[in-house]
């Protein structure tokens, strides 16, 4: 855990004295995370910041994340980098109904009832939507190839073949 950023933070409490944080996570610190990557070699960059919208009385968190996550490219089944740069305000609301009323721009983030959140969830609960469900390097080459099938394969899989058998007898 970094330093300067407690484990448990009172939401509302950050937000009336418009706190922020910032600190690195190793990507093994990830649990849920460190299933979707082929090692848990690097770190995570974070930041938050509390505030609130004095417009629209709103309360917010905005995350900033940077990271590289290691996958395994889908086309070469080789490691590659895959970059993360997230920069997500999150609309802090204390019951779900709430959400219709939060603008676009924000995304919902349910409060528990005691205001208390890990920073490492909110980071954590950002890089899991981040991994795309089909890793593939953008530098690996495509596999645009025509596979024939050879003729006896399609004489074997045809359902009329041993029609056609019967027919000759």
């Amino acid at each position: 855990m970094p330093v300067n950023v407690p484990e448990m933070l009172d939401v509302w409490r950050m937000v009336a004295a418009r706190r922020g944080f910032e600190g690195t996570f190793p990507l093994s610190a990830l649990e849920r995370v460190r299933d979707l990557l082929i090692d848990t070699q690097g770190e995570v960059s974070f930041s938050l910041q509390f505030d609130s919208d004095p417009l629209l009385k709103l309360a917010y968190v905005e995350l900033r994340i940077d990271a590289e996550l290691p996958l395994e490219c889908q086309r070469s089944l080789q490691r590659f980098l895959f970059p993360v740069h997230i920069v997500q305000r999150l609309g802090l609301i204390r019951d779900e109904a709430d959400e219709a009323a939060l603008p676009a721009e924000y995304e919902a983030l349910l409060v528990p009832e005691d205001g208390m959140l890990r920073a490492l969830d909110l980071v954590e609960d950002e890089l899991v939507l981040a991994v795309p469900a089909i890793p593939t390097d953008p530098r690996s080459d495509a596999v645009d190839r025509d596979w024939p099938i050879p003729e006896e394969e399609l004489a074997k899989a045809s359902p009329f073949a041993g029609l056609g058998s019967l027919k000759k007898n």
